[in-house]
């Protein structure tokens, strides 16, 4: 008899621009993945004035697997992160979803930054966008047995989208084995990008599965990270060219750059309704399995 999937316990989190009113991305998230959410049926441990919001809106009526932590102020972020590390599968996060306003101070505080870099390390999803939770929360149902959910169609024609590759100098043999693996969907993209020595390792790549004609540009190249490459892709977020972001982080080296990296992440924040930058490394193989199974 096969054993019952674990039921995943996922932090939430909003800023307050993302909760307020009744069409916010909390609101959004909340009420559109509905059907995705009763499917699953995770367990959410969620942050006081976020839990405040969803029950003013009257999301998750109800629900029976909710777990309150304090407000921001009273530590509640810093619990999440606690969490993230957690050995204890009674007690742990496999995901957090973190909706960011970017503009709002409380995006840069330590506790914020320390969330997203134990999510990093320790392999978990950090969602800070609309579109990212909702992909994620739409993928992870799917693979539990519901339908995919029409109204996302769009969303997963990716003759018509585009996807960025970067990874830091740790991280390239591992961007490399998932592209290698996973070519034929990346395949699939109208475009794609990269920074620097990962796009034209990208395209050697290309060059070895497809000839070297058809190879050769399999990727655009732009600058790498440090010289601007990051804001380059940041503009095609923003201009709602590039919908998907793979970064591939060392969270364990001295960033330079740390600025460039957070800009890309500020533009995928800015359209959250569209873009969604992941830097899960660990979960990297899983979501372009999943990805592949509901593009059809």
């Amino acid at each position: 008899m096969a054993s019952t999937p674990r039921r995943l316990r996922i932090g939430l989190a909003a800023n307050r621009s993302h909760q307020d009113n009744c069409n916010s991305a909390l609101v959004r998230l909340l009420a559109e993945a509905n059907g995705a959410i009763q499917r699953l049926k995770p367990h959410f441990v969620v942050v006081g004035r976020t839990l405040d919001a969803m029950e003013r809106h009257g999301l998750l009526p109800d629900y029976p697997s909710v777990e309150r932590f304090p407000y921001g102020r009273e530590g509640g972020l810093m619990m999440l992160v606690s969490r993230i590390v957690e050995t204890d599968p009674t007690r742990n996060l496999d995901a957090v979803i973190y909706l960011m306003d970017p503009v709002d101070p409380s995006s840069n505080f330590p506790e914020a930054l320390a969330l997203k870099r134990q999510c990093v390390i320790h392999g978990k999803p950090f969602l800070s966008t609309l579109a990212g939770a909702r992909e994620f929360l739409e993928l992870e149902a799917i693979e539990a047995g519901a339908p995919p959910d029409p109204t996302l169609d769009t969303a997963f024609d990716l003759g018509s989208d585009s996807v960025a590759l970067i990874a830091h100098d740790a991280m390239k043999p591992r961007m490399l084995a998932l592209a290698e693996k996973h070519f034929d969907l990346l395949d699939r993209f109208a475009f794609r990008y990269a920074t620097g020595t990962t796009g034209g390792l990208l395209n050697q790549l290309a060059e070895r599965v497809k000839g070297s004609s058809a190879g050769s540009k399999w990727v655009t190249p732009f600058l790498s990270g440090p010289l601007g490459g990051d804001a380059q892709i940041a503009e095609l977020i923003l201009s709602r060219q590039c919908r998907r972001v793979l970064f591939l982080e060392d969270p364990h080296v001295a960033r330079q750059h740390e600025a460039d990296i957070q800009l890309l992440e500020r533009a995928a924040r800015t359209v959250t309704d569209y873009a969604s930058c992941s830097s899960d490394a660990n979960g990297a193989d899983r979501w372009l399995q999943l990805l592949g199974q509901r593009a059809g």
